[in-house]
Formats: structure tokens, C-alpha cells, sequence
């Protein structure tokens, strides 16, 4: 079992022991923030269990339904997990403003105070681990998993706060506003999420500083008389790379090829977290303009 999967397997228990926790207390005391927080935390669980099995999938191998694997799995995980945090966010946005409007009554503030601690000590360690997973692997499902409960870090201290206000000056008013606050944030914290999961899923280009480096390598091999058509796109931890690269005609096969090996290790080298999968057409003459013409 690769580390990933067994940091989301991580993540889903610890998730499934914070839901425990927030919801009796939450559903006690009838704070909005500890339920919203609950509630965030169940859809956690969720998230983490399909970002298991949906790393347990894209590490099968390609076969005949799926020549090319199922690495995209990773990047609809992540716009599937920014869906789900938005439309919570949504529901606790409604919540708490239904309970502005009828008024709220917040009772067993010290079980709620503890709960929130109790939360913050296990998430803050949660963090940490999934951002070392993160930084080890590259693997964008644990990074948005990190991400996650680093925001769900930042409210639950938030939510900390205005219960030990509340239970100093007895303004239960903080409670749906903070409620209002931390639904917005979690659909802030879940649109780029969404965003790149979409990007990649639509074989967008790798980032231009990556290209400049990409054009770089090619642009300083001097066995080489120039390139072009240069494509790429990320899926999942996956790289494809595919560029034509032009030779005088002259040059023989087996010295074409052996440059093209040459290129091929040098984009390798380039995203030593990734794996690499570069496509380099060997021309005898630049035929771009013929290609285009066609």
C-alpha cells in the first residue's frame, strides 16, 4: 500500500473521531459553529475514504479500457472535494442564518470549549503529517486533504474563541455570525481546489515557469537545430511532455535516437516527484510549417 493511501486512511479515522465528538456535543449544546464544525468534519470522512479508493485506482496499471491508467482519478477526487466542502459551506450558511433570524440559545459551553480543544490538538497534528506526506510525494489528493483540515484548523480556533466569549459575556449573537464567516471561508478555501482539479482534468499546460524550463533543456541541446510543437499536461502526479525536435538531415538514426534518450532523462531530471512521461518525435527537417499547412 502506497504512503498516500495510508495517510487518507489516517485521515478518515481521525475524521470519523472528531465527527463523533462534535456532533453529541454540538447536537447538546445547540451551538451553530460546533455543528457546522461537525458537519465539516463528517464530509471530511467522506472525502478521505474516496480519496482512498481513488488513489487505490489510479495506481492500477493501464490496460485495455484505459491505455493511458487512471491518474485523472486524482484530480476529480479533488474537484469531487471542493464540490462537497462548497456545498456544506452552503448548508451552514443557511443554518446560521436561520438561527440569527429565531435567535440562539447556546447551553454546556465548557463540554463545547473542550471539544473544540480536544479538536484543534488532533487536527493540528493531522496537518502536520499530511503536509510531510504532501511534501514528500508531490501527490495532489493529500495536498488538497492538507489543505483541508488546515482551514478546518484555522475555524476550529475560531469557533474556540467565540465560545470562551460567548461563555464570559453571554453574546450568543458571535455564534451564527462566526457561523456566516467560516462557511464563506470554506468556500474560499475550496474554489482553487476546484479550479485545478478542472484545469488538469482539461489537459491544461503545465505552468509557465515550468515550460520556460522545459524550453531551456531543449533550447540548450546544440545537437539539436530547434523544436517545436511542444505539448504538456498534467494527470494526477503524472507529467506528459511531448515535443518534435529537428536534426539536420544528415544525422543518422541511431545518433537522433540516442539525443532523443538524452532529452527525454534531462525532462525526467526536471520533476524528479513526478513521473515523467516524455513523447519526443525525431524530424529530419523542420516540418512545422507543413504541419500547420495541413
Amino acid at each position: 500500500m502506497r504512503i498516500e493511501q495510508k495517510a487518507t486512511l489516517v485521515s478518515t479515522v481521525i475524521a470519523f473521531l472528531l465527527v463523533t465528538f462534535k456532533l453529541t456535543v454540538g447536537i447538546i449544546s445547540g451551538s451553530v459553529a460546533v455543528l457546522a464544525s461537525a458537519i465539516d468534519s463528517l464530509l471530511d470522512m467522506v472525502v478521505s475514504l474516496f480519496n482512498y479508493f481513488a488513489l487505490h485506482n489510479s495506481d492500477k496499471e493501464p490496460d485495455e479500457h484505459f491505455n493511458f491508467g487512471r491518474r485523472k482519478l486524482e484530480p476529480l477526487a479533488a474537484v469531487i472535494e471542493g464540490t462537497i466542502i462548497s456545498l456544506s459551506a452552503l448548508f451552514i450558511l443557511y443554518s446560521a442564518i436561520s438561527k440569527m433570524v429565531q435567535g440562539s440559545v447556546i447551553e454546556h459551553l465548557d463540554a463545547s470549549i473542550g471539544v473544540m480543544i480536544t479538536s484543534i490538538v488532533i487536527t493540528a497534528g493531522l496537518v502536520f503529517f499530511l503536509n510531510y506526506i504532501a511534501h514528500k510525494t508531490g501527490n495532489m489528493v493529500i495536498q488538497a486533504d492538507a489543505l483541508h483540515y488546515k482551514t478546518d484548523l484555522f475555524s476550529n480556533g475560531a469557533i474556540l474563541l467565540s465560545l470562551v466569549v460567548i461563555n464570559f459575556t453571554h453574546f450568543t449573537f458571535i455564534d451564527p455570525i462566526l457561523g456566516i464567516g467560516i462557511s464563506i471561508y470554506m468556500i474560499y478555501s475550496a474554489f482553487p481546489l476546484i479550479k485545478e482539479g478542472i484545469l488538469m482534468l482539461l489537459d491544461a499546460a503545465l505552468d509557465p515557469e515550468s515550460v520556460k524550463k522545459i524550453n531551456h533543456i531543449l533550447n540548450s541541446d546544440l545537437d539539436i537545430s530547434g523544436h517545436h510543437d511542444l505539448r504538456t499536461r498534467k494527470s494526477g502526479s503524472d507529467i506528459n511532455i511531448s515535443v518534435h525536435i529537428v536534426f539536420s538531415i544528415s544525422t543518422s538514426l541511431y545518433d537522433a535516437h540516442m539525443v532523443g534518450d538524452r532529452i527525454e532523462l534531462a525532462l525526467k531530471q526536471l520533476f524528479p516527484e513526478n513521473t515523467v512521461y516524455a513523447l519526443i518525435h525525431l524530424d529530419p527537417y523542420d516540418d512545422s510549417e507543413d504541419i500547420h499547412l495541413d
